[in-house]
């Protein structure tokens, strides 16, 4: 078998049989295909696609070119959540312990961010104390005891996909729906989870910018989540504009608190009880949505929800004080107001504009090995459909730079003022099951 051949195959638009994907991600692995070759292929299936049989086993190949956790040893059905990364994107703070509270064992794995999109390990990091490098043990035991946990990736999972991407990132073949889905899809089955709930965003701030786009490809991931026996379940929610109102690692994590406490913004609100309620359903904690979102809402009102939260800092060594009193998340030295210069209605917000700046502020990196400063971001207090008036705050930076004048300039051009109001945004636009 010969690389050029199934270049040329697929370049054709042909069908490419398991044995040549097999031989393709084996190649990548061991050294035989060299970089030219690869990419080559690559830009042959940006162009011609691959079907939903060459898609699953694209994914499954990269499952099984490393690691992949048994957890086996963890009682019940483990449901996990991945998100395709937005602005102000909080939302795996908030569903692990509610999905915990209801009884359904979430063993997550999460990364680091990268570029405006900031990583959920990032986030609880700046929780004084707050530990993510668990051994395995610990890992297993927080679940099955408090039916949650969450640990840094440390396993070698999916090395195959690591190169792909790294090889996409500079031959423009990030943005096709098979790759996309299949490299997704490939960590969290090899992350090991029963059931999968994904949280695919469209808009400005997500990287499908229109929901048809965003439909395919959840589309496309659930099917390869059925075809390797995997439950799952995506929910297509909206990031034209930021969700919530705070942006950065500490502001963050002060905002899911007020989610947990009942006082949250009506978006992520929404959006964090919709994922939570299908990850208790396929969990098998509730069977049907309806009453799984009751159920957890009531535990927000109760008071349990946050108590859950508080849980999970202390059993990863972190300082659960700061469920009640936010104030002891890391803060940063300057606070720059952005006035508005117009009157009228916040007819929209571009989320990637806003992510930048939080990423110039210091709560992003530019580099894979680039350090972040948890207590940078931006707070938004005007949101798209609300009144302002001239000289408003539209929205704050927070900062321990001395320059500021580029984020400032990417802020203030995220919105756009007009004299007559948007319409409401939907804050999910659909299910795919």
């Amino acid at each position: 078998m010969r690389v050029y051949d199934i270049i040329l195959k697929k370049r054709n638009g042909h069908e490419l049989s398991d044995e040549e994907i097999n031989f393709f991600i084996n190649g990548i692995m061991d050294g035989s295909i060299p970089d030219y070759q690869a990419s080559a292929l690559l830009m042959a299936i940006y162009f011609k696609g691959l079907n939903k049989r060459e898609t699953a086993q694209l994914t499954m190949a990269m499952v099984n070119s490393g690691d992949v956790l048994d957890l086996s040893g963890i009682a019940g059905i483990k449901v996990d959540k991945h998100s395709t990364g937005g602005v102000g994107d909080k939302i795996s703070l908030i569903v692990i312990p509610l999905a915990a509270a209801a009884g359904v064992p979430v063993a997550k794995i999460s990364g680091r961010g990268l570029g405006h999109t900031g990583g959920t390990v990032d986030k609880l990091e700046a929780i004084s104390g707050f530990n993510t490098e668990l051994s395995k043990e610990t890992f297993f035991d927080n679940v099955n005891k408090y039916k949650m946990s969450i640990a840094g990736q440390t396993a070698n999972l999916t090395p195959a996909d690591k190169k792909l991407y790294a090889l996409r990132d500079v031959t423009a073949t990030v943005d096709s729906i098979p790759l996309i889905a299949s490299s997704i899809m490939s960590k969290k089955i090899a992350s090991g989870a029963d059931c999968i709930v994904l949280d695919v965003k469209v808009g400005s701030g997500a990287f499908m910018k229109s929901i048809d786009e965003a439909v395919l490809l959840a589309e496309t991931m659930v099917e390869i989540g059925k075809s390797l026996n995997k439950k799952t379940i995506a929910v297509v929610s909206d990031m034209s504009q930021p969700l919530g109102h705070e942006v950065g690692n500490a502001n963050e994590v002060k905002e899911a608190i007020e989610v947990l406490r009942g006082d949250g913004a009506e978006d992520e609100t929404e959006v964090a009880l919709t994922i939570a309620s299908y990850m208790t359903v396929l969990g098998g904690a509730f069977s049907e949505f309806n009453e799984a979102y009751g159920y957890l809402k009531g535990i927000i009102e109760s008071g349990k929800a946050l108590d859950k939260f508080k849980q999970l800092i202390s059993i990863q060594s972190g300082n659960p004080e700061v469920a009640d009193n936010p104030e002891l998340l890391p803060q940063a030295k300057h606070h720059i107001e952005i006035k508005s210069s117009q009157e009228g209605f916040v007819y929209s917000i571009d989320a990637e504009s806003i992510g930048v700046a939080a990423m110039l502020l210091g709560a992003g990196r530019r580099k894979k090995n680039d350090s972040i400063d948890h207590s940078a971001g931006i707070t938004i207090k005007k949101k798209v459909g609300e009144k302002v008036n001239h000289d408003d705050t539209i929205c704050i930076l927070h900062t321990n730079l001395e320059n500021w004048d580029e984020a400032r300039v990417s802020a203030e051009n995220a919105f756009k003022i007009m004299k007559t109001a948007n319409k409401p945004l939907k804050y999910i636009h659909d299910i795919i099951q």
